[in-house]
């Protein structure tokens, strides 16, 4: 049975879409691809709010997460973690030997303004990383202050962000935010499979990679640059075209919903699952300022089986997400991302009461 994914990804995909990634191949350096990734380049930009040069790589998120630290870092990155994903950038950082330091925040904290400031003020950094959204406990970071920081503090400090579970679900100004590096991938709000990539990079995040002498090959940000500037939008390696049609495709989609209509819907999804929520169980972010528009993260105060919940959810046609890490028994977590609509969410959560004898 076909189930629908309420977890953190991957999420549905429509039959539209899926039924692009069958699209005759054709040869990776010919004209016809160079103009599918320039066509691609110039929808993403407006999804991102960016006159940046986008990239892709045929990978998962965590490639181009690589790419950006190791590329971009020529004296030490300071990362910011409130959560599993925030760790991952720096288990990165270090199994590529890029020197770094992580500063820890309380699971269900967000990353706090007088931290970053008190960290970057010690002059020992050239990059900053953090994760907008944190799927494993449903937080959305304050990258707003973040870069306000930045811009008037230390201007020089490249911005590195984690964009994986909120990019295309809600509003991100890549540009009047600084970022300098901007990471997604296509399996959670942009509502494709898994398996390509995408981030921004500035100008000026690929002159301090060219003074880091040993970047790595496949996720070498300057190299990925160069084929899009010098070789009319062409990939180093042999890219994955299915994904690349179906991204095409799908980028009409969204753009033709409205970015501001699709970050709305993704608001008025998330709402309705936070006053369940907060009904019958709790949120497991307190402060509501930093909730996840795209993911939530429920306290299981009723210490129901989550296991058993799913099981039950699967005969019904859908599924939804135990806790991650130390948090599995402790939480669950419902997405609502990508091309779902209010009635896709009430759906579930019908389905959740009725197993659960909620009202």
């Amino acid at each position: 049975m076909h189930k629908k994914l309420f977890i953190p990804g991957p999420i549905d995909v429509k039959e539209d879409v899926l039924s692009k990634l069958s699209t005759p191949q054709i040869g990776h350096r010919t004209q016809e691809a160079s103009d599918l990734q320039r066509n691609i380049e110039e929808k993403i930009q407006k999804l991102f709010y960016t006159k940046n040069t986008i990239l892709l790589s045929t990978s998962s998120a965590s490639g181009l997460m690589e790419g950006a630290i190791r590329s971009c870092t020529r004296k030490r990155a300071a990362i910011f973690s409130a959560g599993a994903f925030g760790e991952r950038w720096f288990k990165i950082a270090k199994s590529n030997g890029v020197p770094s330091d992580i500063i820890r925040f309380d699971l269900g904290t967000p990353i706090r303004l007088d931290l970053v400031d008190k960290t970057l003020a010690t002059g020992k950094y050239d990059v900053l990383t953090i994760t907008h959204n944190e799927t494993s406990i449903g937080l959305m970071n304050p990258i707003e202050d973040i870069s306000k920081l930045l811009k008037t503090k230390y201007p020089d400090i490249l911005l590195l962000v984690d964009s994986v579970s909120s990019m295309g679900g809600t509003k991100i100004e890549t540009d009047k935010l600084g970022i300098d590096v901007n990471i997604t991938s296509t399996q959670k709000c942009l509502g494709l499979p898994a398996g390509l990539s995408i981030c921004s990079v500035s100008d000026r995040a690929i002159e301090a990679a060219k003074k880091v002498k040993n970047r790595g090959s496949y996720f070498d940000l300057v190299k990925l640059y160069n084929y899009v500037h010098d070789r009319d939008h062409q990939y180093p390696s042999t890219p994955s075209l299915s994904h690349m049609f179906a991204l095409d495709y799908q980028m009409d989609k969204i753009l033709e919903e409205g970015l501001e209509n699709r970050f709305k819907r993704h608001i008025q999804m998330a709402d309705f699952v936070r006053t369940w929520a907060e009904k019958h169980f709790e949120l497991f972010v307190k402060d509501q300022r930093y909730l996840s528009n795209t993911l939530t993260t429920v306290k299981n105060t009723k210490n129901i089986d989550v296991a058993d919940l799913n099981k039950k959810l699967g005969e019904k046609g859908y599924m939804i997400s135990n806790g991650y890490g130390d948090l599995k028994e402790l939480t669950f977590r419902i997405s609502h991302m990508g091309d779902y609509t209010m009635g896709d969410v009430k759906g579930l959560i019908d389905n959740i009461n009725s197993i659960l004898g909620l009202e």
